[in-house]
């Protein structure tokens, strides 16, 4: 009789296969990681993706060939986007393989998650052992699972860049021309998804002047990229009649001089801190085993000291608006926190270039440090999506560091290393969650504003954009525009109170009808100016996700009707 095979010791065997078949491992925990929330709505910045891609089946040639009302009036699709297109191809191409659904879409975009997290198992593997904790702690951060569940340019970007990093690095190492072209080849199609990726052409250059001392033949595999934006640049200029590069470019307003630019990002600069230390929470949850007691109160106290004095200048806060469900010292002691958190992310980077000199340090620390500085000084906010490239680059940084700190000799896990993990992976999966539910109650928003006065004898109209636009439209809505629209009497308008680029209806034009609110989340949020959560961008709130208790949310139904008295209005301002 064949012995019987007990469960944990098939248990015990399945997983020493799986450790022995890393990138298995891998591609379930990323899978299980986000089939949640395959099903999360469009929001946010997501319906000029889908857009633009079934305009791309329509006309595969002209991408942005079409119009939107995305700031409150009809304008060129070309004038509205600061993206490239190649991710709306790549959601063309999935689309007609699978649809248009969410749920079709968000499986698409497994494919760039899981290569983001193959391509940073690879790089650590050159840089350090332990690839497996590296590529854990990229997929379990806010930022990473936040961005996996979009259909934006970002994770398919930084699939691209790791691999090309990869490509460099190996290339550079073995003499080898036609990786270092591939690695060119992989730039161009980044910066062909989005422009940041530029920063991979001065990045790489110095990754490999540094480590051969002169310049050689990689210079080749350069040009590659530089070959691709002259391209894209001459075709831009055909279609639209000026580069949507240099548009790119210019889209933020810097101030003359460089005493008031220093003066009007101050607060920028601790808003990347703490977007640092929360987006990449996994490193501010092991920032006690990266320091020793007298170096974490240096990097602690000096960051809780610039985020205080800050703070109490008005540098922070004095653009948002009321606080509603979290008192503004609470909100104050989120930020600090987080900010020590990107204060020992910039300084891991710097302490592992002081203590190694080396090419592959100076990648790692110019990666970062260009990363931040672009978030802080030069985007047009402070958002996640700014802070995502950095991560593949942090995870490797805190292995290198634990191998020194604490892994050295020691083939166990600490229990501190364990907790920090579990800490973080729950947060992270805490934060991919109320972004969910925020998108889901913006969905449902929509569709009982619409089921409920779309339909009724009364001319419709609404304002606000992101996914209640995206919801609104697809039955049948139509957008208020500020330039054209004419108004009358009896007409309906639909505001949601949480959404951009939407005009105040005063007193002398409207009467509040009925506000009708969705619950969301509800102690968590990604994105409510109220509690100070502003993900996707800093203008909304200071910091990447904030706790409190959040407000539903909420869309104003108004008539029009110019004779009713302004005290009736009054409903409307609570």
């Amino acid at each position: 009789m064949a012995a019987k095979v007990m469960p944990h010791a098939s248990l015990h065997k399945t997983w020493r296969w799986l450790v022995l078949h890393p990138r298995w491992l891998l591609g379930i925990t990323v899978i299980v990681a986000l089939i949640p929330f395959l099903a999360k709505p469009f929001n946010m910045d997501d319906p000029l993706f889908v857009w633009a891609a079934r305009q791309i089946q329509a006309h595969p040639g002209n991408p942005y060939g079409f119009n939107v009302n995305w700031y409150g009036s009809v304008t060129p699709m070309w004038e509205v986007t600061m993206n490239p297109p190649l991710a709306c191809y790549y959601l063309a191409a999935a689309a007609g393989i699978f649809g248009w659904s969410e749920v079709a879409l968000h499986t698409a975009f497994l494919l760039p998650a899981l290569a983001v997290i193959f391509g940073t198992h690879r790089l650590t593997r050159l840089f350090c052992g332990r690839p497996l904790l590296a590529s854990f702690l990229t997929l379990l951060t806010p930022v990473f699972l936040v961005s996996s569940t979009t259909v934006m340019c970002d994770v398919l970007m930084l699939a691209l860049w790791v691999w090309s990093v990869v490509f460099w690095v190996e290339g550079t190492r073995q003499a080898s021309l036609l990786r270092m072209s591939c690695a060119g080849l992989l730039i161009g199609l980044a910066v062909l998804t989005k422009y940041y990726a530029v920063a991979l052409i001065p990045l790489l250059a110095a990754y490999s002047f540094i480590q051969r001392k002169r310049f050689g033949a990689w210079i080749v595999g350069l040009l590659i990229p530089v070959v691709v934006l002259c391209a894209y640049h001459l075709v831009t200029q055909r279609l639209y009649g000026r580069t949507l590069l240099s548009d790119a470019m210019t889209y933020t307003a810097f101030p003359k001089g460089m005493p008031e630019f220093l003066s009007a990002k101050a607060g920028n600069f601790l808003t990347a801190l703490t977007f640092t230390g929360g987006c990449l929470a996994m490193a501010t949850f092991f920032a006690p085993l990266l320091w020793r007691g007298r170096q974490l109160m240096l990097i602690g106290g000096g960051a809780a000291l610039l985020a205080a004095l800050l703070i109490g200048s008005g540098a922070v806060l004095k653009d948002y608006g009321p606080i509603v469900g979290s008192s503004r010292l609470f909100i104050e002691f989120q930020i600090i926190f987080w900010a020590i958190g990107g204060a020992s992310i910039l300084a891991l980077a710097i302490a592992d270039l002081l203590h190694r000199r080396d090419a592959d340090s100076w990648l790692l620390v110019l990666w970062v440090l260009g990363t931040f500085l672009f978030a802080a000084l030069f985007n047009w906010t402070v958002n996640g999506r700014t802070i995502l490239p950095m991560a593949p680059a942090v995870a490797i940084l805190l292995v290198r560091r634990l191998e020194q700190n604490v892994l050295a000799n020691n083939n166990e896990w600490p229990r501190r290393l364990s907790a920090g993990v579990v800490v973080g992976a729950v947060l992270a999966f805490l934060v991919a969650r109320a972004d969910f539910l925020f998108a889901s109650a913006v969905r449902q928003s929509a569709q009982q504003v619409h089921s409920k006065y779309a339909r009724g004898p009364e001319k419709f109209w609404f304002q606000g954009h992101w996914g209640f636009q995206y919801y609104m439209e697809a039955r049948g809505a139509a957008a208020l525009d500020e330039e054209h629209t004419l108004l009358q009497r009896g007409h309906i308008i639909a505001t949601p109170l949480n959404n951009a680029n939407v005009s105040p209806l005063g007193p002398d034009l409207v009467v509040l009808r009925e506000m009708i609110t969705i619950t969301g989340p509800q102690w968590l949020t990604t994105m409510t100016g109220e509690v100070g959560a502003g993900f996707y961008a800093s203008l909304r709130g200071p910091l990447p996700f904030a706790f409190g208790l959040v407000p539903p949310e909420r869309v104003a139904v108004c008539v029009v009707d110019p004779i009713t008295p302004p005290s009736q209005q009054k409903a409307l301002d609570r």
